[in-house]
């Protein structure tokens, strides 16, 4: 064999080789997220497991500032430069990513089976038709209470509404705690772990907010206005200077034991974890009479997308089919104690606290925020004046009446119930 001919055989294998790297090459997905703080969960649990039965698909989440991601995002969406994989917010600005063709259409996606039309509804489009995201997380709220104060003055858990205010005298009158640890001049607090924490209960969550956005139902109705009557009788078990406690003052007031009881969204475990240096439990919003159903706010927080333009869509979908499954519930959830997986199939929790909220599902009624799906797309905000207005009422500068009749208002002055 001449050396022209070796030559020419050992570059026609060199490029055959080449050719066969190339095509096994391994593919790269990146995922958009607002979640800098779940960046170690991915780098070390998720992706690992992930890419342990996906052998030819490497992930890299990549996390934007938390309050630079929606305009990063959609700046990275338009310019065509955005990550395979899009980590939604909850309704609105999801559905506009949607309705713009940004995200694509996972209806049909295999794992979606996995999930209840309560928990696709933040990334569904509002006639039904279509889900565009996987539900990942959800946050629950309830009340965190310590039990070293419970114990102390023998107060057992409130089961009924009479219970808890029961339970607040007790705190109050024993002088020790502040019964309840909430403030008012943040607002949204008062609207969040308030009105959306105990409303449920009365307007008999999904019922009531699917009547509201149908129309059949108002904000003047007994059903809406009764939670605002419950949340004034608040105001004497608050403590003093409420009117000025921020939110970080609320958490400091619990985690130091100086309150009794804390109105709640699942998202404190991880810090209270640290900081508490007391037991704690945790009850669900206390029903209006003993027998009655009961109902929490399990509200859609994270899900994920994919974008529409993905160089990889086949590689992105088995990526969002594992998201979907069982598996991923269970290894995320448990590393983020709070936010709680939207899968149908139970996770157990081996946070003792998270466990307790999550345990709720089983015997209570799921629902969401009322104001979050369609009701807060207009001016008035819905959502904005519903946290002054739940203010207003713990405060006393509004009657629950005269908070209902400025919220429905405004509700009127924009919004147009679907004939």
């Amino acid at each position: 064999m001449t050396r022209t001919t070796l030559k020419g055989l050992l570059l026609a294998s060199s490029i055959l080789g080449s050719a066969g790297l190339a095509h096994a090459e391994d593919v790269t997905l990146t995922i958009e997220s607002w979640r800098n703080d779940d960046l170690t969960i991915w780098q070390e649990k998720l992706i690992p497991a992930f890419e342990a039965k996906n052998p030819g698909i490497k992930v890299v989440f990549a996390p934007t500032a938390p309050t630079e991601y929606n305009a990063a995002l959609n700046a990275k969406l338009d310019a065509g430069s955005a990550g395979d994989l899009v980590t939604c917010r909850p309704f609105d600005a999801s559905l506009e990513l949607y309705n713009k063709k940004h995200l694509a259409d996972l209806t049909g996606l295999a794992g979606m089976e996995n999930f209840s039309p309560v928990a696709k509804a933040a990334w569904t489009t509002d006639d039904g038709a279509a889900t565009f995201c996987v539900p990942m997380a959800s946050v629950i709220h309830g009340f965190i209470y310590n039990k070293d104060a419970f114990d102390k003055l023998g107060i057992a858990i409130p089961a009924t509404e009479a219970d808890f205010f029961a339970a607040l005298d007790k705190i109050k009158a024993d002088g020790t705690y502040i019964p309840l640890a909430m403030g008012t001049k943040d607002l949204w607090e008062a609207a969040t772990m308030g009105y959306q924490n105990i409303g449920p209960t009365y307007w008999k969550g999904e019922e009531g907010r699917a009547a509201l956005i149908k129309g059949e139902q108002k904000l003047t109705d007994a059903d809406w206005v009764e939670p605002y009557k419950v949340l004034a009788k608040w105001k004497d078990y608050l403590g003093d200077g409420f009117e000025a406690q921020t939110y970080p003052d609320s958490q400091n007031l619990f985690t130091l034991g100086r309150a009794a009881i804390y109105p709640a969204g699942s998202w404190e475990i991880g810090l209270f974890n640290t900081q508490a240096q007391f037991k704690m439990g945790a009850f669900p919003p206390p029903v209006k009479a003993a027998g009655d159903a009961c109902y929490i706010s399990d509200h859609n927080d994270i899900g994920v997308g994919l974008n529409a333009k993905s160089a990889h869509p086949e590689e992105a979908k088995k990526l969002l089919s594992w998201i979907a499954s069982p598996e991923f519930a269970d290894i995320y959830a448990n590393s983020l104690p709070g936010f709680f997986s939207l899968n149908s199939t139970p996770v157990v929790m081996k946070d003792p606290l998270a466990q307790e909220f999550v345990s709720w599902r089983e015997k209570c009624k799921p629902t969401i925020r009322s104001t979050y799906q369609i009701l807060s797309r207009g001016t008035p905000n819905l959502e904005n004046e519903t946290w002054v207005e739940s203010a207003n009422v713990i405060n006393g500068t509004d009657t629950p009446e005269v908070a209902a009749e400025k919220l429905q208002k405004g509700l009127d002055s924009w919004y147009k119930p679907a004939k």
